[in-house]
């Protein structure tokens, strides 16, 4: 019990407890997150990324019948490796002009188990354009951050996300009035005006970073939660399991007796009878040419929200319709749910650009949020223009991350335009191109002072961005004018978005340019006890 006179110490509340952990779950790991939001935002437009970075394809032409380009590219791939046991289509689309095959080869040795081809559906065969993995790169680099293996890329990847579930509750906890701080905004007060920034983004899209945050979990539970299907006892009920989140064939010996595959423009065909014209979206073929061959039509996933999938299962060798896989269990359906919401594939052109327009709200946040820790803190360093290593080691990453990835990812679509067309590993360079170029504005951004740093890598990243279409006019024949002039919106689209962003770039360095931090006010001195008497006695 405290004595009379003497207050008690407080301790440490709730609130504060969670902002310190608001600050540090979020700063530890804010540079991967600010890459996996903003690779993820423009991952929303990969196809139309991949037909801006294939100019050679020309404009979209009319889609021929599903069924004929199912039967076309299986032959092609048969023809070259007439005894796969596998073999995936996926079919084109309006987004997606051109059709794709995977296939195992079983001649292969290492890891390259597999082969990829692009397919010009028209023909079955290669397409007469430069190769590039376009937008899947960026759709890659979201959840796998691409030079490291793939199980550890998605780890890394699942705990990131993790700690920004624990911003986001933390942060919301934190600020008690957060939705009456989404209609404040005060330009120029420095750290103020960022914490008004962070708050308002945070707010904007709130629902939505949660919910892609938790379903990117979700979508990999299997992964990270491995228990519950490990504890089933045979073989068979993990089939049964696994078969309710994706689409699963036998895995079966092929059979000795060889039989001709059936026509799989007929299953084609006959699946669209179900579902409706241009309704299929891909083909799987186990084991083409043997007697338990089997058939995979798979529904297309735009058609739905839910991933869980939705196909028929045909004989391979008589073309009998063997099973009709439509529905799932109470989990693999909410799974399913929140996995096609985070993916967004069901969104028409009006929902993908909200999906694009909130996703970058959330990339500001996380970029505002790191900036924020630097403003703060500089504020209390003994000497703000000297600060101490652990400081400079953030407000370097910070610049890296946020305009470094701005300058790398504007040059991986120079390097589409500039490497020589036929190039060996040409699509490897181009991302090469990419790391190379991030790898060159952190060395930057630790050569020059910070404030320099930023306003030149803005302003690089405004050059490149602006003079991309200019580019693109001088190197093929498909310039902006071109393109606006015929409809192709796919294409313009991209470019408009690009003077756009580099608008945006631009105004960040003017402001950054005219920014000026505020000195920190000097401590008055007080007067040492018994100072005024020793002054009167010596005058």
């Amino acid at each position: 019990m405290a004595r009379p006179g003497m207050t008690a110490k407080k301790g440490r509340g709730i609130r504060q407890t969670m902002s310190d952990l608001h600050i540090w779950t979020g700063l530890l790991v804010g540079w991967i997150l600010y890459a996996m939001f903003l690779t993820g935002t423009v991952s929303y437009f990969r196809e139309e990324i991949t037909q801006y970075m294939r100019p050679e394809m020309g404009e979209v032409r009319p889609m021929p019948p599903a069924a004929e380009v199912a039967e076309r590219i299986a032959q092609t791939v048969l023809a070259q490796t007439p005894d796969t046991p596998q073999i995936g289509i996926t079919l084109p689309t309006q987004r997606d002009p051109m059709a794709s095959a995977f296939w195992r080869n079983p001649h292969a040795e290492g890891n390259r188990r597999f082969e990829f081809e692009v397919f010009d559906p028209h023909t079955g065969k290669e397409p007469a354009a430069r190769d590039t993995e376009g937008g899947d790169f960026f759709y890659g680099f979201h959840f796998n951050l691409h030079y490291m293996p793939a199980l550890w890329g998605r780890w890394i990847a699942g705990f990131c996300a993790m700690f920004m579930l624990v911003a986001i509750i933390s942060g919301v906890i934190t600020h008690k009035k957060i939705f009456t701080d989404f209609f404040t905004f005060r330009w120029g007060k420095g750290q103020r005006s960022w914490l008004d920034a962070h708050a308002a983004l945070s707010v904007l899209g709130l629902p939505f970073h949660f919910m892609i945050t938790y379903s990117g979990l979700i979508t990999l539970m299997f992964l990270y939660m491995p228990w519950g299907l490990q504890a089933l006892k045979t073989p068979d009920q993990r089939l049964e399991v696994t078969s309710e989140t994706r689409v699963i064939l036998p895995d079966e010996q092929p059979s000795p007796r060889l039989v001709p595959l059936a026509s799989l423009s007929g299953m084609v065909r006959q699946a669209e009878q179900r579902w409706g014209e241009g309704s299929v979206g891909g083909v799987r073929i186990h084991h083409a040419g043997h007697a338990n061959a089997r058939v995979a039509v798979v529904l297309q996933a735009s058609r739905r929200v839910s991933t869980t999938p939705h196909y028929l299962v045909f004989d391979g060798a008589s073309g009998a319709l063997l099973k009709d896989q439509s529905s799932a269990g109470p989990a693999a359906t909410v799974q399913g749910v929140l996995y096609g919401l985070h993916m967004g594939r069901f969104a028409d052109i009006v929902m993908r650009w909200l999906y694009f327009l909130v996703s970058l709200a959330g990339t500001a946040m996380v970029g505002s949020g790191l900036v924020l820790w630097t403003v703060k803190r500089r504020a209390k360093l003994p000497d703000p223009d000297r600060p101490h290593f652990g400081f400079r080691l953030v407000e370097r990453l910070n610049i890296a991350s946020i305009a470094g990835l701005s300058v790398a990812m504007t040059a991986y679509f120079w390097g589409n335009r500039l490497l020589p067309v036929d190039m060996a590993q040409r699509s490897e360079w181009e991302i090469h191109t990419f790391f190379i170029v991030w790898g060159l504005s952190l060395a930057y951004a630790i050569l020059r002072p910070a404030r320099r740093a930023w306003i030149e890598l803005f302003w690089l990243a405004a050059g490149l961005m602006a003079l991309l279409p200019v580019l693109n006019a001088l190197t093929t024949d498909r310039p902006i004018w071109h393109s606006i002039a015929h409809g192709d919106w796919a294409y313009a689209g991209l470019e408009l978005s690009m003077l756009a962003f580099a608008a945006l770039h631009a105004m960040l360095a003017i402001r950054t340019a005219r920014h000026k931090p505020r000195k920190r006010p000097q401590a008055r001195r007080m007067p040492q006890p018994g100072a005024a008497a020793r002054a009167g006695g010596a005058a």
